[in-house]
């Protein structure tokens, strides 16, 4: 049962995007068609579930044993930039038009906010290696969760008769903050 709210608040009652608001970057950039912002949850969902298994490891097993948590957030910016290589030569490789798709994005998951946070959290609430799998893996889903969402509303929205000065950034902007407002509701559930 703990697994599973550690799994729920974080895909949907902590959401990284819409209650952290960690991860605004791909949120607005790659929301505009739904298959693209699947394909970057899932991506970057891939990123947070290593992320969160190699930071347990490295800050369980060398950091704390040997007294180095000063060096926290510089090994975790390492680790998270070498897996964000690796997601996207592998990408690259196994879909070309995923790759152009995604384009500049896909590098950026390496300064996504939302990874290293949840990288910090996890040393932070004092996970255990199975619950920050389970972490990464929630945290990934509410992340493609928000950006599917985001991206069905904005496809509708192309086909709606949005007034001149709403459209584009600021109903962008208002879509993001009433969702946000809506995920709030879930705030009391856990």
């Amino acid at each position: 049962m703990e697994l599973f709210i550690i799994f729920i608040s974080a895909a949907i009652v902590n959401n990284f995007v819409l209650a952290y608001f960690l991860g605004i970057c791909p949120f607005i950039g790659v929301s505009n068609k739904t298959s693209s912002a699947v394909s970057m949850g899932m991506a970057t969902t891939f990123v947070m579930v290593i992320t969160a298994i190699v930071s347990w490891l490295l800050y369980n097993l060398l950091l704390v044993p040997y007294k180095l948590e000063f060096l926290q957030i510089p090994s975790f910016i390492l680790v998270i930039a070498s897996l964000v290589q690796f997601v996207e030569m592998v990408i690259k490789k196994v879909s070309q038009p995923l790759y152009r798709a995604l384009g500049i994005f896909l590098p950026l998951i390496t300064t996504n906010c939302a990874i290293l946070g949840l990288a910090l959290f996890i040393s932070m609430r004092e996970y255990t290696f199975i619950q920050s799998i389970v972490f990464g893996v929630g945290a990934g889903a509410g992340f493609t969760l928000a950006l599917t969402i985001m991206a069905g509303i904005r496809e509708e929205l192309e086909l709606s008769d949005v007034p001149v000065s709403f459209r584009g950034a600021p109903i962008t902007l208002i879509v993001a903050g009433i969702l946000a407002l809506a995920f709030m509701g879930f705030a009391g559930m856990i």
